[in-house]
């Protein structure tokens, strides 16, 4: 193993390693996060067919969290039978037929990680990530000599980075 001098040298090697480490989930983070830019179109889904027993006599809120379908609306009712876009439900039955554009099974778990909360299973990787993210953003002003070139090239990219990053969010 590397031998560890100072903080410069500390940061370095811990920069490398846990790099190296961190390649794989910073390539399943960052495909699931282009994924989810365009998680209002079509893009990669596919047609599932659903026909499922509901309650019966459901109004349209609670057909809309049944089938969770992002802004639910029945267009029009013949006697029992709700019609809306992706489906119809009958009140009489409970049943249900309905189509969602779904992403494919593995890109759906990707997508997973991005949405996860404090109480489910994946945050402590969430947690890691962000953590690790924010190691690399500080040791890598450890990377050069403070007076080098480099460095002051560097801060000049950090200062344009965090412009644009604040434009973004106040525009």
């Amino acid at each position: 193993m590397d031998k560890i001098k100072n903080t410069r040298s500390f940061m370095r090697i811990t920069h490398r390693y846990l790099g190296y480490f961190m390649a794989g989930i910073m390539l399943v983070y960052a495909a699931s996060g282009v994924l989810l830019i365009y998680r209002d179109t079509d893009f990669m889904k596919s047609k599932k067919k659903y026909v499922e027993q509901f309650d019966k006599n459901l109004n349209e809120k609670q057909l809309g969290n049944k089938t969770k379908i992002k802004g639910f609306e029945v267009t029009k009712q013949d006697g029992d039978v709700l019609h809306f876009k992706q489906g119809t439900y009958n009140a009489a039955t409970g049943e249900a037929r309905y189509s969602k554009m779904e992403l494919p099974y593995v890109l759906e778990k990707m997508n997973a990680l991005h949405k996860s909360q404090s109480k489910e299973k994946l945050s402590p990787l969430n947690t890691l990530f962000g953590v690790a993210l924010f190691f690399f953003v500080l040791s890598s002003f450890w990377m050069f000599n403070v007076k080098s070139k480099a460095f002051k090239r560097g801060m000049y990219y950090t200062l344009g980075g965090l412009v644009l990053a604040l434009l973004m969010l106040f525009i």
